[in-house]
């Protein structure tokens, strides 16, 4: 007797823990990300590539380049109202003028029912010390992220051009790119550049081209006038980042040889405390988790370019002289390099211009949320063993007869969990393929009846779940369909941790309910308050949040997101589609039975199976 029951104890007590060990993972994985600005959690920047040397070139731009900067600004603001072929046309002029080689291409994308067209003009510097098979860019869109004409940073770029001309001193190529927007363009350019073009008939093959792109500089100076700081956007498709030298460097030749202070993730006022290195984490965690492009940065991180925007900020005593000198300053530097960034890291998070935490100290974070999931799972697929009536067994001999009992084995039905799950998982391709298909104008109401559609959905599809499954067998197969579901977001959470740490980390809190949704027991009243909770987390409230976060419209977000789904390539959809929206639309299910109590297929005894 006192055996069986320390089995019995050793049998249950694991089931028990289990869940309370999944609320640790989550408890001590949200912990974790809270302590890393801590200095005990994080470290200084430094630069790890020594061949960089910044600063350590003098700078001489300015006197008459000043003079020349006002002059090509003027040009440029006639050109204002000019259409994309005459700005190009004056623009190759002022570059041919400098003794440059000029190139053009023109584009054109079309993503949720509206095109997205211009033309793009750049030069290059052919190194006079170097062969030809490495490059710089040095790029300035027409027009910024904010829809306003760049009319400094483009005035800017053609000085340089001309200025850097003169200079001996280059080893590297170097390419002055004008872009007529900040996305489009820059994707239509780069991609040509690395011939992965060629499935859009509507951008143009380069005429001219260099060697391998070593680094990349975006510039967005709007105004062309005073400003107090230089803002520094990293931050590449998909959550890629560019090596943290280059940031680094970025920062160091700005603060130290300048006195132009830096800033990060729009964070203006930084005084170095944790309230604000938190922020600034988050608030770089946020943007690397939509993937989207924040500039013309970005498009170049997927092909292993590192590359940042500069945007200026503020009114102060800095002017062009000031930025004209730091962008002189930062092309020596690249053109230091005796090979591609790899030195430092690729996989870091920011919390200020001087503090960052490493891919070893973050990832933690993410692993124990998806273990959360893991761990429900494993338990579910334990318990779902459940008990079973024994079955009587009769030994008879000559002497005397006796009777005992044996348990049943218990065969798990896997076919029609696992058939649930995975159509769950099919049924992401509707709100995947909805939402980039769409025309803009439509984006709105469709997003509207598709939350409705998420209202009701669990409890339609609880229905005809319920109405397949024997009423002996029920929770076993509701407790399988949890657990396989759990499963598969647990690994797929773990894998792209390494990815996408931010995405990882926001699908797995904003879904670690589910692991906590009853199969069985509870009351209604329990059952409805999670339901509604589970509503507001899910994928749809999730992009209301964002839409509120950026202050605009959902049609902008979606809108967004249609164009990086068809333009840079961002899969970020994929995750919230294909595998965060079928985990939420699992846990709606398993709580939408317990609400209604569908009537299942009931079991048919024995004697009437014989009879029929």
């Amino acid at each position: 007797m006192g055996l069986l029951l320390s089995k019995r104890l050793a049998t249950i007590r694991p089931l028990a823990v289990l869940p309370f060990l999944s609320a640790l993972c989550v408890v001590v994985g949200i912990t974790w990300l809270l302590l890393l600005p801590l200095d005990s959690y994080s470290r200084r920047t430094y630069i790890s590539e020594n061949a960089l040397l910044p600063g350590q070139a003098s700078a001489y731009f300015g006197g008459s380049e000043q003079n020349i900067f006002s002059a090509y600004r003027h040009e440029a603001a006639e050109l204002a109202n000019a259409t994309d072929a005459k700005r190009v046309q004056v623009l190759g002029n002022i570059f041919a003028a400098a003794g440059l080689k000029v190139g053009r291409q023109k584009y054109s994308y079309t993503a949720s029912g509206q095109t997205y067209s211009g033309e793009n003009v750049y030069a290059i510097l052919q190194a006079p010390r170097g062969d030809a098979t490495e490059a710089t860019v040095l790029s300035a869109p027409w027009k910024n992220l904010d829809d306003i004409q760049n009319i400094g940073g483009v005035a800017l770029v053609t000085t340089l051009a001309r200025y850097l001309k003169r200079w001996s001193v280059w080893s590297k190529d170097i390419i002055f790119l004008i872009t007529s927007d900040s996305l489009a363009g820059p994707q239509a350019w780069v991609d040509a550049y690395h011939d992965q073009h060629t499935s859009n008939p509507g951008v143009e093959s380069l005429p001219l081209k260099s060697g391998a792109i070593q680094g990349a500089i975006v510039l967005d100076y709007p105004s062309g006038g005073n400003f107090e700081s230089i803002h520094i956007a990293y931050d590449g498709v998909n959550g890629q980042l560019p090596n943290l030298d280059l940031v680094n460097t970025a920062g160091n030749v700005a603060l130290h040889h300048f006195g132009i202070r830096p800033t990060l993730q729009e964070m203006w006022d930084h005084n170095d405390s944790y309230k604000d290195r938190l922020r600034t984490m988050l608030r770089g965690m946020v943007n690397q988790g939509l993937g989207h492009a924040r500039g013309g940065h970005s498009v170049f991180v997927p092909y292993h370019v590192d590359a940042v925007t500069v945007q200026v900020h503020g009114d102060g005593w800095h002017n062009e002289v000031s930025l004209g000198r730091f962008l002189e300053s930062m092309f020596r530097s690249l053109n230091n390099l005796l090979e591609h960034f790899h030195q430092s890291f690729f996989f870091y998070l920011l919390m200020a211009q001087k503090r960052f935490v490493s891919i070893g100290t973050y990832l933690p974070s993410a692993m124990l949320i998806a273990v959360n999931f893991t761990l429900g799972a494993i338990g579910l697929w334990v318990d779902s063993l459940g008990s079973s009536p024994p079955l009587p067994l009769t030994t008879t001999s000559t002497e005397k007869s006796t009777s005992h009992t044996t348990a049943a084995p218990i065969e798990r039905d896997l076919f029609l969990p696992l058939t649930t799950v995975l159509v769950f998982h099919f049924l992401g391709i509707l709100p995947l393929t909805l939402f980039n298909h769409l025309p803009t104008h439509l984006f709105t109401r469709t997003f509207s009846a598709f939350l409705f559609i998420n209202l009701v959905l669990p409890f339609l599809l609880s229905s005809t779940l319920t109405s397949l499954i024997p009423a002996s067998t029920r929770e076993r197969q509701l407790k399988l369909i949890k657990c396989f579901s759990l499963l598969f977001l647990g690994m797929a959470l773990s894998a792209l941790a390494t990815l996408n740490f931010s995405l990882a980390l926001g699908v797995g809190v904003a879904s670690a309910v589910l692991t906590f949704i009853p199969v069985e027991g509870n009351g209604k009243v329990v059952r409805g308050v999670m339901y509604v909770l589970l509503q507001c987390l899910s994928p749809g409230m999730a992009l209301v949040g964002i839409a509120c976060y950026w202050g605009v419209g959902m049609e902008e977000v979606l809108r967004e997101a249609s164009f990086g789904w068809w333009v840079s390539g961002m899969w970020t959809q994929i995750v919230v589609w294909c595998v965060w929206w079928p985990a939420w639309l699992c846990g709606g299910v398993l709580l939408a039975e317990g609400l209604v109590g569908w009537r299942g297929v009931e079991d048919v005894p024995v004697e009437e199976k014989k009879k029929q």
